[in-house]
C-alpha cells in the first residue's frame, strides 16, 4: 500500500524537488545502501553518505545539502551533536532514524531543531513520504518569505505583526501570532501537540494539553467562518491539529 502511495505522489513532484540534495548520515552502511537504493528508484538523483558525525558536519559545509537523515548513535559524536551543529549554519530539514525510542530521546531531538524522527526499524518506503513532505514544506516556507503571507482568506503582515480575515484586520495575542505562523509555516502538515509545545511555547507537552486546545479554539473563533465547522484549522483525531489549503 505504502509503495503504491510514493509512486503516485512522485509522479506529481516537480523536477525541482528531485534534483534537491539529500546527506544519510549514518554508520550502518547496509542501510545507506538500501535507503540509496530506495530514493534513486523514486527519482531523487543528488543523495550523498556520511558514516561519522564530524564527516558529516564537514560534509554541510561544502555541499549544503536540502534535506539531511541522521542517526544519533555514531562512532564519534551522536547525531544530537551533530544537529546541534548543523544548525548553527543552516535551518534545513533534520530527519532523525534512531533505534532509539524513548520520548526523552525524541523531545531532545526536536528541541535540538530536528523536524522528523523516525524509529528503527522503519520502512524505506514511509521515510520517501516524510522526505517528500519535508521537502515541499521546506519550500513553500521559503517561497513565502515576503512581508505578507497567505493560506486561504488569512494573512499575516510580518513585518506590522498584524493578521486578516478577508483583508479584515483581527486582534490576536502574541502567543496566537506565533501558534498561527507555526501553522502557516506547515501547512498541509499534521502537527502534534507534542510539537506544537516545543515549537511555540519551547516546552513539553506535559500539563499543556489544555493550553494547546485553547489557543486553537480562540484561533478558530477568530478566523473560522464557522468555527463549530472549522475548515481551516483541523482537528485529526489522535494525531493533532492541521492547517489547510483549500485544495487538501
Amino acid at each position: 500500500m505504502i509503495d503504491g502511495l510514493v509512486e503516485r505522489k512522485v509522479m506529481f513532484l516537480k523536477t525541482d524537488i528531485l534534483n534537491k540534495k539529500i546527506l544519510i548520515v549514518d554508520d550502518e552502511i547496509e542501510l545507506i545502501v538500501l535507503m540509496e537504493a530506495v530514493l534513486r528508484k523514486e527519482g531523487f538523483s543528488n543523495i550523498y553518505k556520511a558514516k561519522t558525525g564530524d564527516e558529516a558536519i564537514q560534509m554541510c559545509k561544502r555541499i549544503s545539502p536540502d534535506i539531511i537523515l541522521l542517526d544519533i548513535m555514531l562512532p564519534d559524536v551522536d547525531g544530537f551533536e551533530v544537529c546541534k551543529e548543523i544548525r548553527r549554519e543552516t535551518y534545513v530539514p533534520v530527519i532523525f532514524l534512531s533505534a532509539k525510542s524513548d520520548d526523552f530521546d525524541k523531545f531532545l531531538a526536536f528541541k535540538l531543531g530536528a523536524d522528523d524522527y523516525v524509529t528503527k526499524p522503519f520502512s524505506p518506503q514511509e521515510v520517501v513520504l516524510r522526505i517528500i513532505a519535508n521537502l515541499k514544506r521546506n519550500t513553500y516556507v521559503k517561497e513565502k518569505k515576503e512581508e505578507i503571507i497567505q493560506c486561504n482568506h488569512i494573512k499575516m503582515d510580518l513585518k506590522k505583526r498584524k493578521v486578516m480575515k478577508w483583508e479584515n484586520e483581527v486582534y490576536v495575542t502574541a502567543k496566537e501570532y506565533k501558534l498561527l505562523l507555526y501553522m502557516i509555516q506547515n501547512v498541509n502538515c499534521i502537527l502534534s501537540k507534542n510539537i506544537i509545545c516545543l515549537n511555540v511555547w519551547g516546552i513539553d507537552f506535559e500539563g499543556y494539553d489544555n493550553t494547546v486546545m485553547v489557543h486553537i479554539r480562540k484561533l478558530r473563533e477568530k478566523l473560522e467562518d464557522d468555527p463549530s465547522n472549522p475548515k481551516l484549522i483541523k482537528t485529526i483525531k489522535s494525531m493533532g491539529y492541521k492547517l489547510c489549503t483549500q485544495d487538501e
